[in-house]
């Protein structure tokens, strides 16, 4: 906001106030009581605002803040003030991106006086050269962020010995992918950290590994989490049980092999997007309770038993965005498995046998678009305690979902979308009591069935979004089950038919229970398509004597109709078109208006156009009909007949009066006849849809065509 200078008791009123961010304004001039009265601040972002110095920052009394944030700053001196001691709740402070080169012991006094047990230190990007040895001593972290503060790896080490005596919860050390220092990363590096005390250790963004990786984590052996975030590690000995990690993470590396683990302490690993890493091979990791594999291009042969992972502790398995899975075991030893994800990796052999027979204990089950084609329908028998499946954007034997859910007493989620199903089997779901969300869109359903959704007693939300439901497969639809609060029909292919009638007022009838049925429109017959289904109005059961008469009165009336009004002002128009229809227009254009919308057409559009550069000349009846002809004929030859264009101003006003729907009838049949017409649509303010929908014409019109809308304000 250019904001230079704050004064005192500019935010006095904002007692309230949680989240202050003074990003990017150049700021000169900070008044001691800038700050005062915000009594309640948690966040304080002053990025970019040209700040020298912590010394002169005015926040002693924010004894709320949690969150400080100075980066990108101009700040050289690391040295906290003393005011930091009233800074009880704070959390994170953010220096980096600042020109802090030298952290002295006399910089950090404040934190021994009162330590803050759960702050949160990022000094990346700035160009540290020296820590003085002691100056971290006995001080304890949260966390301590370093990331490309060092131009070479020497300084690294000089600086890593400097932090000595620190105790810290998670230190994060490396680079950033665009800004790379260090470039020989000898075994050596890490050395000084065994003089810190470390729960959680994560290395980022580094490259040229040396070959002895091993050693290079000597002094990490204790730590309870190790993290690598896009490294390249050409070769990896083993990871042996010497280290006492329960957390290892490799994320985004790249490996010449399948690293070779056996940990025995590790409950956690999480290995993913990383390259190079193909096939996978067996690890030895006998405390692992969780494992995260996705998207790393992973191929594996007999998947899965506990022989594969070293383990039968593992409750949480993904596989998810591998290469192709070969199913050759049934997870012997891993029956404490709860959650397992394979979704986008391609499976191989899952309907020959009983896959998941042992799996007693799994909850959570996703094997959607892994290329399976269930041929075989006891393919998730022994899923007894399975609550989420997804399985979309697979297929099944001649689209037909036969009884595979027998064993899944306890589902509550099913996800079946994109399954190419065309019918289903009448008892298919017989067997999901418990079922409250059931996914059956994107498929190729050409009738709606309640039949086989009686026994889903506990059922929410039902979806049969896109596919091409028509109608009801049964001429008397039955009521689906009491619990049912969201019904999806959208994008379906509706025949707005007589055949169809009950099934179009079933759906009227249920329009409570029905998602967005504003948007549900028909699709057949031709003359119908586009009408939403709930304006519609088919008289279809009469005797044919009644068909007779309603035919045969309905044709005298159109006759009577047609002679005695349209008829009339239709062969004015035609006649008209024909005298002036190669001659030049009076008018730039004819205003169609309600009498109450005349302040608005007076004091804005008329002003705005006739006034503007170019002027352009409207014919408005107040003021360009002639006295003692009739309204009407002056509409024809004085409105249309000599003017290039139409405008129509829609309001709510407009819709309510005769002679503006009268002359709006008049101007589609203009439109028709006069191939230079044009009808040009203003929407005064927001108009009730249902008011508009009664006038059926121009709600089709206004929905298929650009038009203008005027909002009363400067913006609008």
């Amino acid at each position: 906001c250019e904001i230079q200078t704050i004064e005192d008791g500019a935010y006095q009123s904002l007692s309230h106030l949680s989240t202050l961010i003074l990003t990017g304004n150049p700021i000169q001039n900070l008044a001691l009581g800038a700050f005062f009265g915000l009594s309640n601040l948690q966040k304080l972002v002053a990025v970019e605002t040209h700040l020298l110095s912590l010394e002169n920052f005015p926040i002693g009394h924010l004894k709320t803040l949690k969150d400080l944030n100075v980066a990108h700053n101009l700040i050289q001196s690391f040295k906290l003030p003393e005011y930091f001691s009233n800074l009880t709740n704070l959390e994170h402070l953010d220096l980096s991106s600042n020109n802090i080169q030298n952290i002295y012991c006399k910089d950090l006094q404040v934190l021994h006086q009162m330590p803050l047990l759960n702050l949160s230190l990022d000094l990346s990007l700035n160009p540290i050269n020296f820590i003085q040895p002691g100056a971290f001593k006995e001080i304890r972290l949260h966390k301590l962020t370093l990331r490309n503060n060092f131009d070479s790896l020497n300084v690294m080490k000089t600086c890593i010995q400097g932090l000595t005596g620190l105790e810290v919860h998670r230190l994060v050390l490396g680079e950033f992918r665009n800004e790379r220092n260090i470039e020989d990363f000898d075994k050596s590096a890490l050395e000084g950290l065994c003089n810190l005390t470390i729960k959680e250790f994560r290395l980022a963004h580094l490259d040229d590994f040396p070959d002895d990786i091993i050693d290079l984590f000597n002094c990490l052996a204790n730590v309870s989490s190790f993290s690598l975030v896009s490294v390249y590690i050409k070769r990896i000995e083993d990871f042996s049980y010497n280290f006492r990690w329960q957390h290892l993470e490799l994320v985004n590396c790249k490996f010449e092999q399948f690293p070779p683990l056996k940990l025995k302490s590790l409950k956690r690993l999480t290995f993913t997007a990383n390259k190079g890493g193909n096939p996978f091979s067996e690890v030895d990791l006998p405390s692992l309770e969780f494992l995260d594999l996705s998207r790393n291009g992973l191929s594996f042969k007999g998947c899965c038993s506990q022989s594969d992972f070293g383990t039968t502790s593992l409750r949480y398995l993904d596989l998810s965005f591998n290469d192709v899975i070969t199913m050759g075991s049934n997870f012997l030893g891993l029956e404490q498995l709860e959650h397992l994800d394979f979704q986008h990796s391609n499976l191989k052999q899952m309907s020959e046998f009983s896959v998941f027979l042992s799996l007693r204990n799994l909850i959570y089950l996703d094997i959607s678009h892994t290329h399976t084609r269930v041929a075989f329908n006891g393919i998730f028998n022994g899923l007894f305690s399975l609550k989420v499946l997804k399985m979309a954007g697979n297929s099944f034997q001649e689209n037909f979902l036969p009884d595979i859910f027998t064993d899944l007493n306890n589902l509550i989620f099913l996800d079946l979308s994109e399954c190419q199903l065309e019918q289903l089997s009448p008892t298919a779901f017989d067997s999901l009591p418990r079922l409250q969300v059931l996914n059956m869109s994107h498929n190729n359903f050409f009738a709606l069935d309640t039949f086989p959704y009686k026994h889903l007693y506990s059922l929410q939300v039902l979806d049969y979004s896109l596919n091409h439901i028509g109608t009801s497969k049964n001429q008397e639809l039955q009521r689906f089950p009491s619990s049912l609060a969201f019904l999806n029909l959208t994008q379906n292919d509706f025949a707005c038919t007589c055949e169809h009638q009950s099934f179009l007022q079933w759906i009227k009838d249920q329009r409570q229970l029905l998602v967005e049925v504003e948007q549900m429109e028909c699709a057949s017959p031709l003359n119908r398509k586009g009408i939403p289904v709930l304006n519609l109005n088919i008289t279809c059961q009469m005797s044919k004597t009644i068909i007779g008469v309603s035919v045969l009165s309905v044709l005298v009336v159109s006759v009577v109709v047609l002679l005695v009004y349209k008829f009339y002002f239709h062969l004015m128009l035609l006649a008209g078109c024909i005298k002036y229809g190669r001659g030049e227009n009076t008018y730039d254009a004819f205003v169609i208006y309600s009498s109450q919308d005349e302040d608005w057409v007076r004091n804005e559009l008329v002003k705005n156009l006739e006034e503007g550069v170019p002027p352009f000349q409207l014919c408005l009846h107040y003021r360009d009909f002639i006295p003692g002809v009739a309204i009407a004929a002056n509409i024809i030859h004085e409105g249309f007949h000599k003017s290039r264009k139409v405008i129509v101003v829609v309001s709510q006003h407009f819709i309510q009066s005769r002679w503006c729907i009268f002359e709006y009838e008049i101007a589609q049949t203009w439109q028709f006849l006069s191939s230079r017409a044009g009808i040009i649509f203003i929407v005064l303010q927001k108009v009730e849809k249902s008011l508009l929908r009664q006038q059926v014409e121009l709600y089709r019109l206004l929905s298929r065509n650009t038009y203008l809308e005027w909002e009363d304000s400067v913006l609008g």
